[in-house]
């Protein structure tokens, strides 16, 4: 019996598929979004516009989504991978095309109803694709340098369009989880010894390039990278960010302020206080005590997909699932070292906390893509 007559026939059908989803990392994901709805009444000044109720309304609509991908056949999304990766790459071209300015990057496609990020499409797409692949490439070919450079071509397009628009910020999360999930499937470990060896090398010459005609970042992006190395040269310009967020952070101590009592962002010392920042005004109300909270809600989701994963005997779904940990691993460990002064400010937003609107539909889609995984396992 091949594994698709498998499933169809020891699957549930119909509304029995509820019964099957992960509930914990559900009601998990639901915990961490009512501490983002808390954060934004409170960055409000205690009111629910104008971010909270829309936080609200979007994670309504993201959790029925969830719900719905997670009851297609996993089988579906495994034959559709490489036409979503396909239709997120158009996305980011036409992004380059007719895409909205803000901030000094285009990054965004105005559909009306909402603004859409391309490039947050695509971090679940290349997911998609690269889990696929690995799941029809043999296992034996999975180290063979032609096998392994298809994947990294898979991985640097759309990195490379990325970095275009100019986002660093992604383009750095779409290396690493291509990277995450090439290590996964079982890719030898020399290649990544000889690709953190060419890192290095890529760092020098960065640095090597400023200031000359063949200068490989943004003149701003230079300035985040000297704000990362010393905040204190330039407080009220271009390191203003991190020494106001780190005065947040020390200010909580242990217990925090208090809910809606934070001085720094009531007072609006601390810029994006609602999106990138956002850990930081909870650091400051809730101390250290709320901070670790957050870190355990986000550490239980990521151990129950490692577990629904390693329970898993599909290949494409082990990866899949895994891929979808991954990728949450990163935005909220490169969210939450960027405010702490740890990593370079990149404009990565914390996972159904920040405010916005396609990070928050796209992750709720990945979440219901892990989803589909664990109903439609065998059993």
């Amino acid at each position: 019996m091949s594994y698709l007559e498998y499933t169809v026939k020891y699957t549930p059908a119909g509304p029995r598929k509820l019964l099957y989803l992960n509930w914990p990392v559900a009601l998990l994901l639901a915990a961490v979004a009512a501490i983002g709805f808390l954060m934004l009444y409170s960055v409000a000044g205690g009111s629910f516009s104008p971010w909270a109720e829309p936080q609200m309304k979007r994670f309504g609509a993201g959790f029925v989504l969830m719900i719905i991908v997670a009851m297609v056949p996993i089988w579906f999304w495994r034959n559709v991978a490489a036409v979503a990766y396909g239709l997120s790459l158009v996305l980011l071209v036409a992004v380059e095309l007719i895409g909205e300015v803000g901030m000094g990057a285009q990054r965004w496609i105005d559909l009306g109803f909402m603004r859409l990020q391309p490039s947050e499409v695509t971090k679940i797409t290349l997911v998609m694709l690269l889990a696929a692949y690995y799941d029809w490439l043999p296992m034996k070919k999975v180290s063979h340098p032609l096998w392994v450079a298809l994947p990294v071509f898979f991985v640097l397009l759309p990195t490379g369009l990325v970095l275009a628009q100019p986002d660093l910020g992604t383009a750095l999360l779409l290396l690493a989880a291509g990277g995450g999930i090439m290590f996964l499937a079982g890719v030898h470990w020399a290649y990544f010894a000889a690709v953190i060896t060419a890192g290095a090398g890529l760092i020098v010459a960065v640095f090597q390039s400023r200031g000359t005609s063949w200068q490989l970042l943004k003149d701003y992006q230079y300035r985040r990278i000297d704000t990362f190395l010393d905040p204190g040269q330039d407080p009220l310009d271009a390191g203003y960010h991190i020494t106001q967020s780190k005065i947040a952070l020390g200010s909580g101590g242990w217990s925090g302020k208090g809910f809606m009592q934070g001085t720094q962002s009531r007072l609006n010392f601390l810029p994006e206080k609602h999106t990138d920042f956002i850990f930081t005004t909870l650091a400051e109300e809730f101390g250290f005590v709320g901070a670790v909270s957050l870190l355990v809600l986000y550490t239980l989701i990521i151990v129950f997909c490692v577990i629904s994963a390693l329970n898993n005997r599909d290949r494409f779904s082990s990866l899949l699932t895994l891929g979808v940990a991954l990728t949450f691993f990163l935005f909220f460990a490169v969210n939450m070292s960027m405010v702490m002064g740890l990593a370079p400010v990149v404009g990565v937003p914390l996972p159904l906390v920040s405010y916005g609107g396609s990070a928050m539909m796209v992750l709720m889609a990945a979440f219901g893509l892990m989803q589909s995984a664990h109903v439609h396992k065998p059993r």
